[in-house]
């Protein structure tokens, strides 16, 4: 008989639901989605009920990380105390803790379990969330308040680093696009969900006396529907209480509904030492994204962000007990060339997408929201745009797009090969990231920017939908090229640096905006995409490639 017939048989004859006990958050004990028979009658079932709760659970933690990019947009049309570079500090913030997060996140797994781990990341979102909405309720709030929560929130931009290991262990190769296409897309959905819902409940006191009195408007604002006049009252703390509504379920869900697999996490421990576990890794990280946000005030940006990975790869090394074998025996992947090639492609796809989204909503509200005026002795002044397009209107559109199209990339990955997709989506980003540079250097000089305004919106969804692609087609390659032990740290891993795009592009664009030179912000990663078609060519399509077309 042979080994493949054997192992049918096998699990022909035990055929009793797994987990075992009855229950379904026990532990499960033997997991082998490869073998056809397995999956059919076991594996698919299980893997199907943990993958339809992992994908609202990371929803919400992008909607708590990026929901920064909204509220700040809102704080500078109620009049906040804040500077605009203030305002764009506050989402780069958010960007870089949910960054360096990802990076212990991404070991969480094999150390803690998928259940423990799903369970405990998605309860800790509500903590910015509660805080967020009663810091919104004063004005007066200092400063580093919003720092801290701003901090804090990049918990949900960590998640999705253990959400993507842990799914990945769930499904067979064959399906890894499929798998890691569904729950990244419409995990990635919580960014148009933010952008869409944020505005909404803003517009009315849905919490009653709970929630706060509203404020007064001093600028015009706008939801999906339409735009708000200067003067409305405005409950902008809901923009971070509403997430309660969804996490306290959710948390639910994960705790009763999903597993830890003991093939990939052999001693996770007891429930409350694997969230031991957690919180010191998530511990290690917040201290080093504490250091990189004031090396930043010592330090170039491109400086303080190596310096930042660095500490935290070099203090995870250092944590005591069980933990460190774990981390050092999945450090492995760094050794690996492909390691380095993967997290550079999935910078240009998933770190374009999570940048652009913080990013968006403030560039279109200062690029958009003044105009030049030119006096009658020719002096040049830069005023208020009274017709301003409302970023709360229209900023949802390019996320929606990219995260919509991602399990295509995914879905198409699968039949054609993931390296001819990336490719495919990196001729076009580098095109339509020069063409949205100059549209953005046409507006912000115009006496009369919004009849540039269709033009940049169009452009910037071309860039989400590409970047959204493309995030199908790098995860495809990933799942192919590493080995069940690899592919969960490396998948964590490229996710961690390419999410710094959350810090690095409303860095990078609120600068060169302060400067007058917005459009050399997309110049300059226009010749990044240039330079991961050389790489994706080189590793994987040219004649003697590493992995053809993976």
């Amino acid at each position: 008989m042979t080994r493949e017939s054997a192992d049918s048989t096998r699990w022909e004859g035990q055929r009793q639901p797994l987990p075992p006990g009855g229950r379904r958050n026990a532990d499960i004990e033997d997991w082998d989605v490869e073998n056809e028979e397995f999956w059919r009658t076991q594996g698919k079932k299980i893997a199907s009920r943990n993958l339809w709760i992992s994908i609202p659970s990371l929803l919400m933690g992008f909607a708590v990380w990026l929901m920064w990019g909204m509220i700040t947009t809102q704080m500078r049309n109620l009049g906040f105390p804040f500077t605009v570079d203030q305002l764009f500090t506050l989402t780069a913030i958010a960007g870089l803790a949910g960054a360096t997060l990802r990076i212990p996140a991404s070991f969480m797994i094999r150390i803690a379990g998928g259940r423990n781990t799903i369970f405990l990341t998605t309860a800790l979102l509500m903590i910015p969330a509660l805080g967020t909405g009663i810091a919104l309720m004063n004005p007066g709030t200092p400063f580093w308040v919003f720092q801290a929560l701003a901090l804090l929130s990049g918990i949900g931009g960590g998640n999705f680093a253990n959400s993507m290991s842990n799914i990945s262990s769930f499904f067979p190769k064959k399906q890894q696009g499929y798998a890691l296409g569904m729950n990244a897309g419409l995990g990635n959905f919580g960014v148009t969900t933010m952008q869409i819902l944020i505005p909404l409940v803003m517009t009315v006191g849905l919490f009653g006396a709970l929630g706060g009195e509203p404020m007064e408007l001093q600028k015009a604002s706008g939801t999906l529907i339409g735009r708000i006049e200067a003067g409305t009252d405005t409950w902008i703390q809901n923009a971070g209480f509403i997430w309660l509504v969804f996490l306290i379920p959710l948390a639910f869900a994960g705790w009763f509904g999903m597993n830890n697999i003991r093939a990939i996490t052999p001693h996770p421990g007891s429930p409350v030492q694997a969230f031991g576990k957690i919180l010191g890794l998530y511990g290690v990280g917040l201290l080093t994204s504490i250091v990189g946000v004031v090396a930043l005030g010592w330090l170039n940006m491109w400086l303080a962000l190596p310096l930042t990975i660095a500490l935290t790869l070099g203090l995870l090394r250092l944590i005591p007990g069980d933990i460190k074998p774990n981390i050092q025996k999945q450090f492995a992947i760094f050794s690996n060339k492909h390691t380095w090639a993967m997290t550079v492609l999935y910078i240009a796809t998933f770190g374009s997408f999570i940048g652009f989204s913080a990013a968006l909503p403030l560039s279109i509200s200062v690029i958009f929201g003044n105009m030049m005026e030119v006096a009658a002795d020719g002096t040049i002044t830069r005023v208020a745009n009274p017709d301003a397009p409302s970023a709360l209107t229209w900023a949802w559109m390019g996320p929606f797009v990219g995260a919509l199209i991602r399990p295509v990339g995914g879905w198409i990955s699968d039949k054609v090969g993931g390296a001819i997709v990336t490719q495919a989506i990196s001729v076009v980003m580098v095109l339509a990231s020069a063409a949205v540079g100059y549209v953005m250097m046409l507006a912000y000089n115009a006496t009369d920017p919004n009849q540039y305004f269709w033009m940049f919106l169009v452009l910037f969804i071309v860039l989400f939908a590409a970047s959204g692609i493309g995030n199908g087609s790098t995860f495809r390659s990933i799942g192919f090229i590493f080995d069940l032990q690899q592919k969960g740290p490396v998948l964590g891993w490229t996710s961690a640096v390419a999410a710094y795009g959350a810090f690095i592009a409303p860095r990078v664009m609120g600068e060169q905006i302060k400067a007058g030179t917005p459009e050399m912000a997309m110049y300059g990663f226009a010749v990044f995409y240039a330079l991961c078609l050389v790489v994706n060519w080189w590793f994987y399509l040219r004649p003697g490639a590493y992995v053809k077309n993976p």
